[in-house]
């Protein structure tokens, strides 16, 4: 399993980039109408404040065009060479895939753009033991 210390346990569990021990988001459910951006403005544990300056996220629409690419990518081989669909299936399945994972692509691409700019760090992380 991932364990704190490792870039990809904050990616995908969405908890902040320099101590692994807070949420950053208000609700961890990206499914959940309305609160899709809403993020804590700092970090409960080691007070790391997430949007470093304004439009700070805009530069994670560069990171969701390749994870979006990384989805389409998978629902193609999925549908297309594993159940081999016709073409309109194919099509309709990457649809699908990229309309259904919508949420999750913003959360995954906001996290790996923040752990561009903070590492891990272990002092931070036991400021609250």
């Amino acid at each position: 399993m991932l364990k704190k210390g490792n870039k990809l346990y904050s990616i995908l569990t969405g908890s902040c980039p320099k101590c692994h021990q807070d949420s950053m988001y208000v609700n961890k459910n990206p499914y959940k109408p309305g609160h899709l951006f809403k993020m804590h403005e700092r970090c409960s544990n080691c007070s790391t404040k997430y949007k470093i300056e304004p439009s700070f996220f805009y530069g994670a629409m560069y990171v969701s065009y390749g994870v979006g690419i990384a989805f389409a990518v998978a629902a193609f081989v999925i549908s297309k060479l594993l159940l081999g669909a016709d073409l309109i299936t194919t099509f309709i399945a990457i649809t699908a895939t990229m309309v259904g994972f919508m949420p999750v692509i913003i959360r995954l691409s906001r996290n790996i753009w923040i752990n561009f700019f903070f590492k891990y760090d272990s002092e931070a992380a036991q400021a609250s033991s």
